[in-house]
């Protein structure tokens, strides 16, 4: 009897370890295979809605294409997108929404100097990674930032490109800024204002217009009193459009000049008239450029019909590119920590693009492109 007592207590532990086993082989399993979720407020509705919406293609691209492969280590990569309409308010409330309703890895893709500048208190007391914003704001670079990554290269670097262009090859002599009235502006407006120190120049006027409107009739005139012969402007491409379809009307047709925050491709598709446009680029256009990592791109949208072959539908791409390749190195072990230091001193080629970051640079580019619109007739 005691015999029988004995083997049915060793089997009913047995039975217990077994179950404890599984249920453990089951809660691991299931960390491995939770997704791993950014948060990303950008604008997707709005003056600025092509931005939100071709960051998030791009990125959400390469996602699918590296979920398809079973993830990383095992996890799906899940993005929440969120509509803030290019408002730095409704981007806080979106934050907080997100850091109520989710758990979530890191915020992601965010667009917008207003926006990003909003988001400093929010980083650094909840300690989340801000990775890849869209905007080369200066503050998201010095002092380098524990929380913060950038891989664009900065508007300083974007204004220095624009100006050292218009005095060396247009040899513009009158160089006016049109500058949008935030922080997005006066971010751009410091580099244009260095750039310029350099060549021992100033702006012959600066004016500025309110973000979100298109309140641009009086700038013109006053650009036309000063007879600029370049206007380098900071804003959505809208304003733009408006200015220089009203510019060439009135038969004034100055050399006009922007940062990437502007999709050239909506820019270009949307001037109808003759005009001298740049635009400075942060990457290289996929459709005409050589390096492997534009061919990948080309091939992985080619079954998405919406999805355009263009710049910042690419960056939204190689920032997914970016997070999955850091990713990658944590493993089995993907926390916060372990991501932010591997991305502290993550050095790749991105098939021809190179990408560094160490500790006291979080920027991982630093080349600037040209596109120009030359329509002539």
């Amino acid at each position: 009897g005691s015999e029988m007592c004995i083997r049915d207590r060793i089997n009913s532990l047995l039975t217990t370890f077994i179950l404890v086993l599984c249920l453990c082989c089951v809660t691991h399993t299931q960390a491995q295979n939770k997704p791993i979720t950014l948060v990303s407020s950008n604008a997707l509705t709005g003056p600025a809605a092509g931005l939100g919406t071709k960051l998030t293609q791009g990125a959400n691209v390469y996602f699918s294409k590296v979920n398809n492969q079973g993830g990383v280590a095992g996890r799906p990569i899940k993005l929440i997108t969120l509509d803030d309409g290019y408002e730095a308010f409704r981007t806080v409330v979106n934050t907080h929404d997100a850091l109520k309703k989710f758990d979530f890895f890191a915020f992601f893709n965010y667009a917008g100097t207003p926006n990003s500048l909003m988001m400093m208190p929010i980083i650094t007391k909840h300690k989340v990674p801000y990775l890849t914003p869209f905007t080369g704001a200066e503050f998201l670079r010095t002092p380098v930032q524990p929380y913060i990554f950038n891989l664009r290269s900065s508007y300083h670097q974007e204004a220095k490109a624009q100006i050292d262009y218009l005095v060396t090859q247009v040899k513009a002599k009158k160089i006016a800024l049109l500058v949008q009235a935030d922080e997005f502006g006066v971010t751009v407006e410091h580099g244009y204002l260095m750039a310029m120190k350099q060549h021992g120049i100033k702006p012959i006027v600066t004016t500025r217009y309110r973000r979100n409107t298109h309140d641009i009739d009086l700038v013109l005139d006053i650009m036309m009193d000063h007879k600029v012969d370049a206007i380098a402007f900071v804003g959505t491409y809208e304003p733009l459009i408006q200015l220089i379809h009203q510019a060439y009307h009135q038969k004034f047709t100055p050399f006009f000049t922007t940062v990437s925050f502007i999709s050239s491709n909506d820019l270009f598709t949307g001037i109808e008239v003759p005009a001298k446009v740049l635009v400075t680029e942060v990457v290289p256009n996929p459709s005409q450029c050589t390096y492997v990592v534009c061919q990948e791109f080309l091939q992985d949208i080619k079954q998405y019909k919406d999805v355009l072959p263009e710049q910042v539908v690419f960056e939204g791409y190689l920032n997914a590119k970016l997070f999955v390749e850091v990713a990658k190195l944590c493993k089995l072990s993907l926390a916060r920590a372990c991501l932010l230091k591997e991305l502290s001193h993550f050095e790749s080629n991105f098939g021809g693009l190179k990408v560094k970051f160490t500790p006291t640079n979080h920027q991982g580019l630093s080349d600037i492109y040209f596109s120009f619109f030359d329509h002539k007739t």
